[in-house]
């Protein structure tokens, strides 16, 4: 610290918690489609400040706490504000207040592992459903519903269950894949390419349906890989004497 900060990753990183911030605001007046934006531009952000520092060679142990404190509350405070407020939670009483606080109380859980366990285990996959995609589901979901059928009106159980759904994926053991596994500098094929451009397009043309659809399958896609692969090793187990 003597030595001072690097100003670059890390002002990105305070950029994702001023979305964070802001959704927070936006959700105090009622305006739920920018606080579902502001929460997925944070994720540019997220991925930004890694990238930059590991490009720069400026990681350090400030950065790496600096950035879980943003994605609290970026990707836990206030998606949880914003699921609070626009499902309608409040008309559950103390259950929906419950469903919003146990995502963050999971979330903070979740990066608090994710740092004893950097450098080792998370290396490559991440364990348990990073706290930016559980983040992610609950902005694109608002701007999925919205798209469609407008407002929400009334008790929606299905939203009452989300929160509790991610909280339990973020401290699961369950492997969730990463950028971080591919590596940029090796030669890919053609057709990869291809559905990445195909992947922007359909984006940048049905931005509040497709995030919404990516990220559920990103989510199931864990749930099924963590699950067969959770089932093939308790069959070798039984196997082994």
């Amino acid at each position: 610290m003597r030595k001072g900060i690097y100003i670059l990753p890390n002002s990105l990183t305070l950029c994702g918690m001023f979305c964070g911030f802001y959704a927070i605001l936006a959700c105090f007046k009622g305006h739920y489609f920018y606080a579902a934006w502001a929460i997925l531009i944070a994720n540019i952000f997220d991925g930004l400040d890694g990238w930059v520092a590991r490009l720069t060679n400026s990681t350090t142990k400030f950065g790496v706490e600096l950035d879980s404190l943003s994605d609290l509350v970026a990707f836990g405070v206030a998606p949880a504000v914003l699921i609070y407020s626009w499902g309608d939670l409040h008309s559950f009483g103390r259950i929906g207040w419950g469903a919003a606080f146990i995502y963050v109380i999971c979330g903070a859980l979740r990066l608090a592992r994710y740092n004893v366990q950097m450098g080792t285990t998370e290396s490559k996959a991440f364990t348990g459903l990073p706290i930016p995609g559980a983040g992610t589901v609950v902005a694109s979901l608002v701007l999925f519903y919205s798209e469609l059928w407008g407002p929400l009106a009334g008790k929606n159980y299905f939203v009452l269950f989300l929160p509790f759904l991610l909280a339990a994926l973020m401290v699961s053991m369950l492997k969730f894949h990463g950028l971080k596994e591919i590596n940029f500098k090796e030669r890919k094929p053609f057709w990869l390419l291809v559905v990445i451009v195909v992947a922007f397009v359909l984006i940048f043309m049905y931005p509040e349906i497709v995030i919404f659809v990516f990220a559920i399958i990103y989510v199931f896609w864990g749930i099924i890989e963590g699950t067969y692969i959770s089932f093939k090793k308790r069959k070798v187990r039984e196997i082994l004497p």
